[in-house]
């Protein structure tokens, strides 16, 4: 029998208990319940090993380790045991992200061990909507093409280097961050609008579960923002992701940026949970 005070590296027969789990929130759970039903729960085809709290058939507490650290449904004591599995085999995500709660009780017990994290996001607002926008979406947003893979891909990398801190092409050239750009493309998750070879406005959809998806990387080029293209492209972004993909459409957002916040609450998003995340 487990000790209450341990964790556990799971395996593909857990399968089914951690769905379970993650099902009990949707919105919150979906980029870690996207992965389990993609991929299951082999170490070597997920990407890193989930770790669970609580004795088979009794599991309370999940945490992804991979290239994030993510925490689900983990109170003080989940929390402890895997901070202390996490200590104990060193960094090797590039951040902690998920409910701010729990998340904040991670870095309290890491930081000592780990040392200062290059960035910290204490509040990010979880938005979610079930129904198509109440604006008009931009007809013009459209899924991107394989052939436009070029033009998509510096949109990308000025979203990312934007929006956390430092360059994709730091470390093995971009090489991982070009395949997961070109993924999402090839698998209809990728959309933008693309005006005579310039991206307007872009989006993916990062993660999918049958209950929720997770919008990812919304991005206007500098020169067109306040124009009103992201609130039409983001309407055909939300109305693409409904038909598509999940009846509940989701995204987190830091809050010290105001006028993304205000784009998501026009296109029909509420605030549902609040995440945080630490950065490498």
């Amino acid at each position: 029998m487990l000790r209450t005070s341990a964790s556990r590296v799971l395996d593909d027969s857990d399968r089914d208990e951690v769905l379970a789990l993650l099902d009990t929130d949707p919105v919150a759970n979906v980029f870690v319940a996207s992965r389990v039903r993609t991929v299951g729960l082999n170490p070597a085809r997920l990407g890193g090993q989930m770790w669970g709290f609580g004795p088979r058939g009794g599991l309370v507490s999940l945490c992804y380790a991979g290239a994030n650290l993510v925490p689900v449904n983990a109170g003080p004591e989940a929390v402890h045991a895997f901070a202390d599995r996490a200590r104990k085999q060193g960094r090797r995500c590039s951040s902690i992200v998920g409910p701010a709660g729990a998340v904040s009780q991670l870095w309290e017990r890491l930081e000592p061990h780990w040392g200062r994290a290059r960035a910290i996001r204490w509040a990010q607002p979880v938005m979610a909507t079930s129904q198509k926008a109440p604006v008009t979406a931009d007809p013009l947003v459209r899924r991107v093409r394989p052939e436009e893979f070029e033009v998509l891909l510096p949109a990308c990398v000025a979203m990312f280097t934007e929006e956390v801190g430092v360059s994709p092409n730091l470390g093995d050239g971009g090489a991982l961050y070009r395949t997961r750009v070109a993924e999402l493309i090839r698998i209809g998750r990728s959309y933008a609008r693309i005006d005579d070879g310039r991206v307007v406005f872009k989006a993916e959809i990062g993660a999918v579960t049958p209950q929720c998806c997770q919008i990812q990387g919304v991005w206007v080029h500098p020169d067109l923002r306040g124009r009103g293209f992201a609130v039409a492209g983001m309407a055909a972004v939300v109305e693409a992701a409904l038909a598509c993909f999940s009846p509940v459409v989701s995204l987190y957002v830091n809050d010290f940026n105001h006028s993304a916040r205000a784009v998501y609450r026009k296109v029909g998003f509420r605030e549902v949970d609040t995440f945080m995340s630490v950065l490498f």
